[in-house]
């Protein structure tokens, strides 16, 4: 229905009946198809007139607006279109480069790598800010996944890492924060989480153990990752471990809109003798089978995370499973096959920056071009005192 509509009028030539007599329209039948034009590339022409007083010897011009790149061709909405076929549609750079020139525009690789650096840098102070409205929700989603890295002195990529931040599942207002790092060792999230307390909901990567131990913290598992231990299990325990899981997840399904506190209520009230009756139905089952086995491995995980994996029955915030995060991690793992690797560790920040803005802007319901190309228009002038105005969760066009 938002789509603009071209209309094409069919009309009898001649409207006069065999007998003489002129034919009344009676109605109409309206059909449409679907079309689509290209993504067509322009040229704004800025002509700046220059007017002089000859008795002042005093020449006036109106000053060239500043932009993301002084002296640069591409506009914000460029670099938006740009950003957003390599960091939403995954291109590789030489794709778009193909794509651009079937539209008569020679854009090489190298160049669109630069430009694509130069909007990353230039949305650095937004990215911090997003960073610190992250890190201002007491309940946090920790995930990480590996990424490819350029090694120019071994001629080859090595392993780097992607850790995502994202606030609770429930939170009004989402966003999500990619770090680049390059290794995988509980130093880089303590040192992003430096000063922030509350509850982190994970995975059981020693790591966020660690974590978790840092000042007024908690730990809360991912009962999605004790689920799947059962999934792999061909038998009766593996699939009533399964039922008796999916019996707090469609309660959970069921109370998801609610407040905290209401969601807390109801899970007092209806999962906790469900929780508690799992528990005593693990205790159970591996006094039944023995070491080593499958079985034994998926039993023993579930009972050696119960604390954490019963954090959700604490606070209403907390979420049954990381799932909310695994979801914003996935457009990594689509990525990487498609670029392949990060050119070096600053690219990879960079990266991470663009795609913290664009995913938080797909999770608050944004267009990410729109949002990016709005954004790049008016980062050279915005007071950096206002650059909150600028987050996804805020953000209004400008007028």
């Amino acid at each position: 229905a938002h789509l603009r509509r071209v209309e094409h009028h069919h009309e009898p030539e001649d409207t006069t009946c065999g007998c003489g007599r002129p034919m009344v329209r009676i109605g109409e039948d309206v059909s449409e198809r679907l079309d689509v034009v290209p993504a067509e590339f322009f040229a704004h022409r800025h002509i700046r007139g220059k007017w002089a007083c000859k008795c002042c010897e005093k020449l006036v011009q109106e000053p060239v607006d500043p932009q993301i790149i002084d002296n640069g061709i591409p506009t914000a909405g460029l670099l938006a279109y740009l950003l957003v076929s390599r960091f939403i549609d995954h291109l590789p750079y030489y794709r778009i480069e193909k794509i651009n020139a079937r539209s008569g525009v020679h854009t090489p690789r190298s160049t669109l790598a630069a430009w694509s650096g130069r909007a990353g840098a230039a949305l650095t102070p937004l990215y911090e800010a997003l960073r610190r409205f992250a890190l201002s929700c007491p309940v946090l989603h920790i995930d990480e996944t590996p990424v490819r890295m350029l090694d120019p002195g071994a001629g080859k990529t090595k392993k780097a890492y992607v850790w995502g931040y994202a606030r609770s599942t429930f939170d009004a207002q989402p966003c999500v924060v990619y770090e680049f790092c390059i290794g995988r060792g509980a130093k880089y999230p303590v040192e992003f989480l430096k000063g922030w307390n509350g509850t982190i909901v994970c995975d059981d990567y020693k790591v966020y153990e660690t974590v978790a131990k840092i000042g007024e913290r908690k730990e809360a598992g991912c009962a999605a990752h004790a689920r799947r231990k059962f999934e792999e299990l061909d038998s009766p325990v593996g699939t009533e471990a399964i039922r008796r899981f999916e019996q707090i997840y469609r309660i959970e399904r069921a109370i998801a809109n609610l407040s905290s506190e209401r969601r807390l209520e109801a899970r007092k009230l209806l999962s906790k003798k469900r929780w508690d009756a799992l528990h005593e139905w693990l205790e159970l089952e591996r006094s039944r089978v023995a070491d080593g086995s499958a079985t034994a491995r998926a039993l023993d995980y579930s009972r050696k995370r119960w604390p954490a994996l019963s954090g959700f029955l604490d606070d209403g915030d907390v979420a049954f499973d990381n799932n909310h995060l695994e979801n914003q991690i996935r457009p990594w793992a689509v990525g990487r096959k498609g670029w392949l690797f990060a050119g070096s560790e600053m690219a990879g920040q960079r990266a991470a920056m663009v795609m913290s803005l664009v995913q938080s802007a797909k999770m608050n319901g944004l267009d990410p071009w729109l949002y990016l190309r709005d954004v790049l228009e008016r980062l050279p002038t915005h007071l950096n005192s206002r650059i909150d105005d600028l987050l996804p969760h805020r953000w209004q066009p400008a007028v």
